[in-house]
């Protein structure tokens, strides 16, 4: 029989490594590849016309376009949107008009949030919402590192991976 104050003596404060928090090396590719977009975007900060000016910018260079979603922490190339019992879909393709595009920025904050100034750099507050978001895949990596300490523990007693023990199983 287990007394269960013995047993919990033996669990660790923390099973984190360094690695658990964030992954920057994700971040860092993430952000890498719209880099150049943002820097262009970043001519939008502080603008006094900033619905004229990216319109403008977007026609010259529709690649910026992709950065949208991103600006908002979300991953993809659509976003939904419910207002007054009308549904909408904002495409961030290059394909999409881009004065439709502008009323979305105008109404989910994003011309208020680049023209005033709040933010004064779009490639280091993608950055911090690329930090955030991945964030969330703590689970996943508190999931493997717990199952790394369990098999070190499992190896300990003796048991051998794929034959006296199974680290997963299908």
């Amino acid at each position: 029989m287990r007394i269960f104050s013995e047993w919990i003596k033996d669990f660790r404060v923390s099973i984190a490594n360094y690695a658990y928090y964030v992954d920057f090396n994700k971040v860092y590719r993430n952000i890498d590849n719209i880099k150049v977009e943002l820097n262009i975007l970043n001519a939008l900060v502080g603008s006094k016309t900033i619905e004229q000016d990216f319109i403008q910018i977007a026609h010259k260079y529709p690649e910026v376009i992709k950065c949208i979603p991103i600006l908002l922490a979300v991953r993809g190339k659509e976003i939904r949107v419910m207002e007054d019992k009308q549904y909408f879909v904002y495409d961030f393709t290059e394909k999409t008009d881009i004065t439709t595009l502008s009323i979305f920025m105008q109404k989910s904050g994003l011309f208020d949030l680049i023209s005033t100034r709040v933010i004064s750099n779009l490639y280091d507050y993608v950055l911090g919402i690329e930090v955030g978001l991945d964030s969330n895949g703590r689970k996943n990596r508190g999931g493997h590192l717990m199952e790394d300490t369990v098999e070190v523990n499992l190896t300990n007693l003796g048991l051998v991976s794929n034959v006296t023990y199974f680290k997963e199983c299908i």
